[in-house]
C-alpha cells in the first residue's frame, strides 16, 4: 500500500525515530499545503493511506470524491473541524484517531503569554538594530489570568499561573468552572465579569459549531487598559475582524497569537504582523519534537495495524 504524509512544512518527519515503523514501505511525503482539491487529488491518486499532520489540510467530499484508491486516513491527534467524518464514511474511507498531549501547547501558551506581557521580542529586535531598552514590560505576579476553557491545557496554565503568583479566573461550561473551584481557583459569574476583570485572557476552547465566533468585538471592548489576549487555540473562536478592530483602540492593549484563519502565512504584510503590540508565532503549539514522536508514532502504528489487517482506533468502524 502507498502511504502519503501531508504538510510536512519543516521536512522533519522522516527524521523522527517513529518513522522507522514505515521502513521498506512505499511512502510519499508532501512538504507543502495544496488548497485546491483537484491539484491535491492528482498528487494523491495512487495513495491508499493518508497520514495527516494535525489539521493542515481540509478533508471533505470535494477531495474524497477524487480519491477512489484511498482506504484509510490516519490522524495525528484527534478529529476536528478539518475533517468531515460523514464524508469519509460515505466514500468508505476509515479514519484512525491518534493521541494528544497538553504539554507542548501549554508550554507554548505560557511562553507566548510571558513574552507578550513583558514585551521581550520587541526589545530583542530593537537591540539588533542598535537600540537599548526601548520599552518596559510587566510581570505576571499579582495579575488576574482569565482562562476560557478548563480542560487539559487550561488546567496546566492555571498551575503555571499559581506558581508565578497570579490569580486565576475561569470561564467556560458550568462543569469546567466547578472543577476549577474544586482545584482552588475562582470562577467568573458571567462572561462580562470575565472580560472586565482579567488582566490577561488565554483561550483554550475546542472549535465547534457552538464556539465558532463565540468571542465578539463587544466582549474584547470590555477588557482593561494594558490587558492582553493570548490565543493558541483556534482563530475562528473570535468573530471575524474583531481582534484587529479592538486592538486599534487598545482593548486589549496587547495580543499573543499562534493561530490564524488561513495557514500557512507567507505574506510579510499580514495585518497582525505589522502591529507593534502583537506577537505572532507560526502555529507552534503542537510543533515540538517529543510531541511529534507521540503524534506520528501513534498515527504510523494505526496505519501499520490497518495494513496488517488489525485496524485500531477507527472512528467510523462501519466502513471496515
Amino acid at each position: 500500500m502507498k502511504i502519503t504524509i501531508l504538510d510536512d512544512y519543516q521536512n522533519i518527519i522522516k527524521e523522527l525515530k517513529c518513522f522507522d515503523q514505515l521502513n521498506s514501505r512505499n511512502v510519499q511525503i508532501v512538504n507543502y499545503t495544496e488548497k485546491d482539491p483537484k491539484k491535491l487529488a492528482k498528487k494523491l491518486r495512487d495513495t491508499n493511506i493518508l497520514v495527516l499532520t494535525r489539521e493542515r489540510t481540509e478533508i471533505n467530499e470535494a477531495l474524497l470524491s477524487l480519491l477512489p484508491n484511498l482506504k484509510l486516513i490516519s490522524q495525528t491527534g484527534k478529529i476536528s473541524n478539518h475533517l468531515n467524518l460523514a464524508d469519509c464514511t460515505k466514500y468508505k474511507v476509515a479514519v484512525a484517531e491518534g493521541v494528544s498531549s497538553p504539554i507542548a501547547p501549554a508550554e507554548l501558551t505560557w511562553i507566548l503569554l510571558m513574552n507578550t506581557v513583558r514585551q521581550i521580542p520587541q526589545a530583542i529586535e530593537a537591540m539588533k538594530s542598535g537600540q537599548w531598552q526601548i520599552n518596559i514590560g510587566s510581570t505576571i505576579n499579582g495579575k488576574t489570568i482569565g482562562i476560557w476553557g478548563y480542560g487539559k491545557i487550561g488546567k496546566k496554565i492555571a498551575q503555571y499561573a499559581k506558581v508565578f503568583g497570579a490569580k486565576v479566573l475561569v470561564w467556560g461550561s458550568e462543569t469546567s468552572r466547578e472543577k476549577a473551584v474544586e482545584d482552588g481557583f475562582d470562577k467568573a459569574k458571567s462572561k462580562e465579569e470575565f472580560f472586565k476583570t482579567s488582566d490577561i485572557i488565554t483561550l483554550h476552547l475546542r472549535l465547534t459549531e457552538n464556539t465558532f465566533g463565540i468571542i465578539k468585538e463587544s466582549d474584547l471592548m470590555l477588557m482593561k487598559e494594558n490587558s492582553a489576549l493570548i490565543n493558541t487555540s483556534r482563530a475562528e473562536l473570535l468573530e471575524e475582524g474583531a481582534l484587529l478592530k479592538s486592538l486599534s483602540v487598545g482593548k486589549p492593549t496587547f495580543a499573543g497569537i499562534d493561530v490564524f484563519e488561513e495557514e500557512p502565512i507567507y505574506n510579510k504584510d499580514f495585518a497582525l504582523l505589522k502591529l507593534p503590540n502583537v506577537i505572532c508565532t507560526p502555529h507552534l503549539g503542537y510543533v515540538e519534537k517529543n510531541g511529534y514522536e507521540l503524534y506520528f508514532g501513534k498515527a504510523f502504528e494505526n496505519a501499520m495495524n490497518y495494513i496488517n489487517r488489525n485496524p485500531t482506533n477507527i472512528a467510523n468502524p462501519e466502513v471496515l
